[in-house]
Parts: structure tokens; C-alpha cells; sequence
């Protein structure tokens, strides 16, 4: 069938969409961060920033940190080699943006008969890429590490590359006994392989078929990422900030930019590995296109509760502000509430207006690929924010037990995950004994 994959405009949008998503998500990690270790720690989290009074609830404050980050003075030690100091923080952001797009976010749309890859990039060898370009980061690291001169920066620099062979190695074996299940490497062909049910109800995500290999690759990714327990490369109480202690202003934003749009990557690969991706749970594509109607009704119908549900919590909120504050800030859960229930408004005015006017003939694959759009972009922010809540749960590992669960623990029951998916494809596989 012929495709619109090599026209301009697809181009375009297939390159912009994964480049941009991460940077667009990376504010709401941040407000989420703050917030949440807020929460956790019974405080009340940043909330000083605002525009004209305003500050609802944190998220100005958040862009005004962005916005200072970006802004200040960018410092260069007299002792560091400059031009490699400058070039890690390059490498380590452009490294991170090549990762989601290799993530498929829906199943191919149908436009006039032909397709449109809902994925940035394409290839064969598909989970490789990752995993390939990925391994590169260390670099960024290592470099950023050494070319600052400093005890602290080189520590967290050999800490780093250390902590990546480590667990790049359990990494990879996680991944073996899923594609040995699948049969391929091709992202969109593992997550179109995850449609259906197995034992009658449950559906056939990767972490049914494959729960020791889930466990070990959230693990890996975890420690790919340097976040608690495995920040050892960036550990403050040893080390101040690692590899970075010499790093202010944009270049140090690269840095932090980086971090979190390598947890979104890993998000998104968990998703995509063993949790179904964007396949809906127990609805094929097809499905989807053929009761487009009712997709939408349900889909309109969610946002149209949600905004409802956030409209009357921000009206408590507010009652609750009014009483504590003599400011703009007695205002915030006004404003809120009001933008929540314009847009359960708006959702409930598209619902009626698709009743009244039907739905056009090129909607069904639309409101299909929104639908598993939709299904994507909420398993990965539930997995991102996994990354938080055991960031402000579980205590850092000291070096030695950091050392001792990748080599000792993980590699081994990853090995062994491998062997038995191999035994068991071979005697109850597809033509198996």
C-alpha cells in the first residue's frame, strides 16, 4: 500500500512531534518533582513566583526556575578545559533528544488509503537504537567529569561509567527474553504483537509474558538514569554534585534538561516493551476505527468528568486559600476552577456537536490513533512519576550494594530469565516439541 511517509509535511511532523513532546513534558516533571517530594515530606513545596499575584499553585514558580536557569550568568572555572567543557552539556542534551524517536505513540493512521508511522523513526533494528545511542551519554559524563579539573567531577565521572557497564549489561539481557517472544526487534511490531489476551482476560502485555525481564529492565533503567538509590555519580553528601560541580547557568540546564527527558525516554520504552505501549487494553485498532463514535463519546465524556472532578477540588481549594490569604493568592483556586470547567464545558460542546453532525469519513482512524495516543501518553506519566515517588522513598545505596545488585543479582537472574524463555518456546512455543 502506498504511504505518505516520505511527503514533506509528514517529514516534518514525524521529526518534530518526539523532539518536542519530552521538552513540552519537561516542566510538568519538574512541578511534579517539587510538589510530590513536598507532599511526601509534609511541606508545601515552591510557591513564591508569580505573575501579577497570581501563582496557581507552584507552576509559576517552576517556569520562573526555568527561566532563571536560562538567564544566569554562565560561569567557567579558570582551571577547566574549555572547549570540552563546553561540548559535555551538547552531547548529553542531543544524545537524550534522539532517544523517544524511536517510540511509536499509536498504530499507523490511515490517511485516503494510505499510512502515516505514528513514530519518529523506523528501522529494523528498532530496540537497538536506544540501547546503542543511549550507551553514548556516559561520554557526556565522563567528559564533563574531566574537563572540570576537579576531584569531585572526575569521581562522579568514573562513577558513572562505572555504574553504566554495569547495568547496561543487565539492561540488555532484560530485553533478550522479550524479543526472543516477539520475534522481532521493530518497536511497532513488538507492540502490535502485545494485542489480545491471554488466559482469557488478561492482556498480552510484555508483563504478563515476561515479569523477571520487566522487573530487571525498570531496574536497569532506574540506574541508567542516576536517580535515587542510584545517584551515585551525582551523590551531594560525597561528592557535591559529581560530574557537574562546575556547571552553571544554560550548561548546567542541559544537564538537568537531560536527566529528565532520559526518564521520560525510559518511560516510554517500559510502556512500549511490556505494558501494551498504545495498544488499548482488550480493543485492537480496528475496533477502535469501527465504534469511532463511541471511542469519542468516551473520550469527551473523560475529559468532560476530569475537568468537572478538578473544578470542584479547586472550589475547596479556593475556600480554603480565602481563608489563609488576604493577596492574589485568595484568587488561585478560583482561576483554576474556572479554566477546569471551561474546558469540561468545551469537551461537553464537541460531545454534543459529534452527536449532531456525525462524524466525518476521515474521523475513524483519527479518533482511533487519539484513543491509543491518549492510552500512550498515560502509562508513560504514570511511569514517570514512578521515578519521582521512589526517588523521595527508598534510601541511596552505598557503592559496594550499588556494585553487588548489578553484577551479582541482576545479571545473573537476567541470564536466567533468558534460559528459561528459551526452554519454554522450545517445547510450548510455536512449533515446539
Amino acid at each position: 500500500m502506498a504511504d505518505l511517509n516520505n511527503h514533506w509535511a509528514v517529514l516534518v511532523g514525524r521529526v518534530a512531534l518526539p523532539w518536542l513532546l519530552p521538552l513540552l513534558l519537561l516542566p510538568l516533571m519538574i512541578w511534579l518533582e517539587r510538589k510530590a517530594s513536598a507532599f511526601m515530606q509534609d511541606r508545601t513545596g515552591p510557591n513564591r513566583a508569580a505573575i501579577a499575584g497570581v501563582r496557581l499553585g507552584g507552576i509559576v514558580h517552576t517556569l520562573a526556575d526555568v527561566a532563571k536557569l536560562l538567564g544566569k550568568e554562565d560561569v567557567v572555572p579558570s582551571q577547566v578545559h574549555r572547549g570540552y567543557h563546553a561540548l559535555a552539556p551538547l552531547i548529553a542534551i542531543f544524545v537524550a533528544q534522539l532517544l523517544f524517536i524511536i517510540v511509536p505513540y499509536a498504530d499507523d493512521l490511515w490517511v485516503n488509503g494510505q499510512t502515516v508511522w505514528m513514530q519518529g523513526l523506523r528501522i529494523d533494528i528498532g530496540i537497538l537504537w536506544p540501547l546503542a545511542i543511549g550507551s553514548t551519554f556516559v561520554y557526556a559524563i565522563i567528559i564533563a567529569g574531566w574537563a572540570s579539573n576537579n576531584k569531585y567531577g572526575v569521581l562522579g565521572g568514573m562513577r558513572a561509567a562505572a555504574q553504566v557497564i554495569s547495568y547496561e549489561i543487565a539492561l540488555g539481557l532484560s530485553i533478550v527474553g522479550a524479543l526472543m517472544v516477539y520475534g522481532t526487534t521493530d518497536l511497532n511490531t513488538i507492540v502490535q504483537h502485545q494485542q489480545g489476551v491471554v488466559w482469557g482476560f488478561l492482556p498480552k502485555w510484555g508483563i504478563v509474558l515476561q515479569p523477571v525481564g520487566a522487573l530487571l529492565f525498570l531496574t536497569a533503567a532506574f540506574a541508567e538514569t542516576s536517580r535515587t538509590p542510584f545517584d551515585l555519580p551525582e551523590r551531594d553528601a560525597e561528592i557535591v554534585a559529581g560530574y557537574h560541580t562546575e556547571y552553571s547557568g544554560v550548561r548546567f540546564a542541559f544537564f538537568f534538561m537531560a536527566e529528565y527527558i532520559h526518564i521520560i525516554v525510559a518511560s516510554g520504552l517500559v510502556t512500549t516493551l511490556f505494558f501494551g505501549g498504545w495498544q488499548v487494553p482488550w480493543l485492537s485498532t480496528e475496533q477502535l476505527r469501527d465504534h469511532a463514535a463511541t471511542v469519542l463519546d468516551v473520550l469527551l465524556g473523560a475529559g468532560a468528568l476530569a475537568g468537572l472532578v478538578a473544578a470542584v477540588l479547586a472550589g475547596r481549594w479556593s475556600r480554603g486559600l480565602r481563608r489563609h490569604y488576604a493577596d492574589a493568592r485568595r484568587h488561585e483556586g478560583a482561576v483554576l476552577g474556572v479554566l477546569a470547567l471551561g474546558a469540561a464545558l468545551l469537551a461537553v460542546a464537541l460531545l454534543a456537536g459529534a452527536h449532531v453532525y456525525g462524524l466525518p469519513e476521515w474521523a475513524p482512524p483519527v479518533v482511533a490513533a487519539l484513543a491509543q495516543f491518549s492510552i500512550f501518553m498515560g502509562k508513560v506519566l504514570f511511569f514517570a512519576f514512578s521515578f519521582i515517588w521512589i526517588r523521595w522513598t527508598l534510601p541511596s545505596f552505598r557503592y559496594d550494594q550499588l556494585m553487588r545488585l548489578g553484577w551479582k543479582n541482576m545479571m545473573p537472574l537476567a541470564l536466567a530469565n533468558v534460559a528459561v524463555t528459551g526452554i519454554l518456546l522450545l517445547f510450548f512455543g510455536p512449533g515446539g516439541r
